[in-house]
């Protein structure tokens, strides 16, 4: 089911942001156990750089993200990790 979330975050993220840089890795074998991870979400981290994130408080970027990932957030993801370069 991992590789379906990759594959869905990296769809989400490229039609909303066109991003020029775009990794995702799946960290959920680094939090086996965790209650996260019990509860089926995962543990992703992100590297993304896109012209609509630039200059963009943190905050905002994040909100960002969130808002193009929906409902996977609340659900498929439980902890994600953002880097968003220039």
């Amino acid at each position: 089911m991992s590789a379906e979330r990759v594959t869905e975050i990296r769809r989400r993220l490229q039609a909303a942001f066109e991003p020029g840089i775009l990794e995702i890795e799946d960290q959920g074998h680094m939090h086996v156990g965790h209650a996260g991870a019990a509860s089926g979400g995962g543990h992703f981290a992100i590297r993304i750089e896109a012209a609509a994130l630039a200059g963009v408080s943190r905050v905002k970027q994040h909100r960002m993200i969130y808002r193009a990932l929906g409902e996977m957030m609340g659900t498929e993801i439980h902890a994600l990790s953002i880097e968003v370069t220039k």
